[in-house]
């Protein structure tokens, strides 16, 4: 069996389309997994009505508060999510880092990929709040 027909290909999120050839354009292997972890995190369980178990309570969480306990919580909630959705994956590891001063907590995933014994990593910025139109709006003000 090859890495290719393990790790799949699958259309990359959010859908593009190739403007040469008007095919939806896709990733492989690592990119894949890595497309795969995002979609978890961002679809709210249950949203799928197919699998009402596939996805995250992350989105609960905003405006959530970040103590330490919290933060464990959700660490192993996320942990937890992805393992029972991605098996392609194996020594999961899920810890965060707060940025009061952004609003952000960023959760920093690192796994193996299962078939090639490949270390990997991605980091998810997770908002607590948006700030964007304040932030918008202080810069108009600017000019």
């Amino acid at each position: 069996m090859t890495r290719q027909t393990v790790l799949g290909t699958g259309m990359k999120f959010p859908p593009q389309i190739n403007p040469a050839t008007g095919r939806f354009i896709t990733v492989s292997d690592a990119d894949n997994v890595k497309e795969s972890i995002y979609l978890i995190l961002m679809t709210t369980k249950s949203e799928r009505f197919m699998r009402p178990e596939f996805g995250s309570r992350v989105v609960g969480y905003t405006f959530g508060d970040t103590n330490p306990t919290m933060l464990t919580i959700m660490s192993r909630e996320i942990a937890d999510d992805i393992k029972n959705s991605e098996p392609r994956i194996t020594d999961l590891n899920v810890r965060m880092e707060p940025d009061n001063n952004k609003g952000c907590l960023f959760v920093y995933i690192d796994y193996t990929l299962a078939d090639t014994q490949t270390r990997d990593n991605m980091v998810f910025p997770f908002y607590l709040r948006n700030d964007t139109e304040e932030e918008n709006i202080e810069t108009m003000e600017q000019f």
